[in-house]
């Protein structure tokens, strides 16, 4: 057995139950998602466009991928006839372009509505009020194609640890508003992807249902 294969072993017996495992797979080669596909794993993580597209054609069907980096609009087309899962919505005219690539493919997507919660400038998304603000005055019955299915955030670059927790539980807070607010007859709305390699035991402890980990099962970059 290979080393991806006994870090994904050894992660997914620490992982509970209900928290599904994205593994992120961005600048590793097709062989090393193989190795992890035959491990089971069947969630892979992608950042950049043109590396997704490289390497889907070359992998089994049945892989969910999850697109979990910055996405630009004019980059949509790339990846809708076939990605499952866009984590880091952060924009209306974002939603706007996947609904309009996607239904050229008769097809479905899940979108997760990107938090920016973070001490980092760097990092994108709608910072709370705003997003509140979106969902209560948006028609997602414009946006057939998309299924809205939670929240995704990154907690701040710190050793700080009361720090991150606090944050995940900011986007946690939200999403239970959210969910009781506006998206209440909505059922696909039920995930949080928070946490990675260094902070997804505390992303979990505060509600995360989604983790993206990379590092963690396939080594550092």
């Amino acid at each position: 057995m290979g080393e991806i294969s006994n870090n994904l072993k050894k992660l997914l017996a620490e992982i509970p139950a209900g928290v599904r495992l994205v593994a992120v797979s961005k600048t590793k080669p097709v062989e090393a998602i193989q190795e992890a596909y035959a491990c089971g794993q069947r969630i892979f993580g992608e950042n950049y466009v043109q590396e997704l597209e490289d390497k889907q054609p070359q992998l089994p069907l049945d892989i969910d991928w999850h697109f979990i980096g910055h996405l630009q609009s004019n980059k949509v087309k790339y990846i809708a006839p076939f990605v499952g899962w866009i984590h880091a919505v952060d924009s209306e005219k974002l939603l706007a372009e996947i609904q309009k690539q996607v239904a050229k493919h008769d097809r479905k997507v899940h979108c997760l509505l990107q938090v920016h919660i973070a001490l980092e400038e760097t990092k994108f998304g709608w910072d709370a009020t705003e997003l509140l603000q979106f969902c209560r005055s948006s028609d997602f019955s414009k946006f057939p194609n998309i299924e809205i299915s939670g929240l995704m955030s990154m907690a701040s670059n710190t050793d700080d640890v009361q720090r991150i927790r606090t944050e995940f539980k900011a986007v946690k807070t939200l999403f239970d508003q959210l969910k009781a607010e506006v998206f209440t007859e909505n059922a696909s709305f039920c995930e949080l992807s928070m946490g990675m390699s260094s902070d997804w035991k505390y992303a979990v402890e505060e509600g995360s249902t989604l983790i993206r980990i990379g590092s963690t099962i396939f080594g550092n970059r």
